[in-house]
């Protein structure tokens, strides 16, 4: 077990150093602050590869995850009180939102593994739902600051949000989750077509009424939901 951690944690550890490292050579480019927030969110949602494969026990790789908010939190609270520039070296939005955002994506990479790898024995799944919400996520951000004419605005919104934006969240997301469910097998192509489409909609519309930039927890979860409900229904899951 020991040595399953130390491997696993010495991928992700150079997973980490190799891609801060490239993502801080990019920023000296002097990229627009919203594609190099979206360069460290897609550091962050590909890390879930090395979660799910370079560990070959779920619990393992779930207790990891919480060991690596442990380890990383304390780093950056230092650097956040001793850097001056840390806030916009990592484009914070708000004072505390990357340790924020930390404890909130792997608390949900932990309850993923725990209910897809874990309870199911589906390691996919957790793929598919966390790329659901993530590049989806990615796609609505880019493509509603630049291109959203059409606004949408409510109570529940938290603050305007796009069609458009909205409307590439669901294209990618639908891509994303229905390239997952084809490599993966486990449904004739017409039932990964409905299932990513439910998916891909679910998600979509969580993320549009989601505040406080929680949507790292409740999308993906929405969406592991929606494709074990539809998987099991298409006799493609096992419970």
């Amino acid at each position: 077990m020991l040595i399953e951690f130390l491997r696993g944690y010495g991928i992700l550890f150079a997973y980490f150093v190799v891609a801060i490292i490239t993502a801080l050579a990019f920023r000296r480019l002097v990229l627009p602050t919203e594609v190099f927030r979206k360069i460290l969110h897609m550091i962050l949602l590909c890390s879930v590869f090395v979660w799910v494969y370079a560990f070959n026990t779920w619990w393992i790789s779930a207790i990891g995850t919480m060991v690596f908010v442990v380890m990383v939190f304390p780093i950056l609270a230092i650097a956040e009180r001793k850097l001056k520039t840390y806030s916009e070296l990592l484009t914070e939005r708000k004072p505390g939102e990357i340790k924020r955002s930390l404890i909130a994506a792997f608390s949900m990479f932990a309850v993923l593994i725990c209910v897809c790898w874990g309870l199911l024995g589906q390691k996919y799944l957790v793929i598919a739902s966390v790329l659901a919400w993530g590049l989806g996520d990615a796609a609505a951000a880019l493509i509603g600051k630049h291109f959203g004419k059409h606004h949408i605005e409510g109570k529940l919104v938290e603050g305007r949000k796009s069609v458009e934006g909205t409307v590439a969240m669901f294209a990618v997301s639908f891509a994303a989750v229905l390239v997952v469910l084809i490599v993966h097998g486990s449904l004739k192509w017409y039932g990964a077509v409905l299932t990513a489409v439910i998916t891909a909609a679910v998600s979509a519309v969580v993320e549009l009424y989601t505040r406080n930039g929680m949507d790292t927890i409740t999308c993906p979860l929405a969406a592991a939901a929606v494709l074990i409900a539809m998987i099991y229904l298409w006799g493609g899951l096992i419970i």
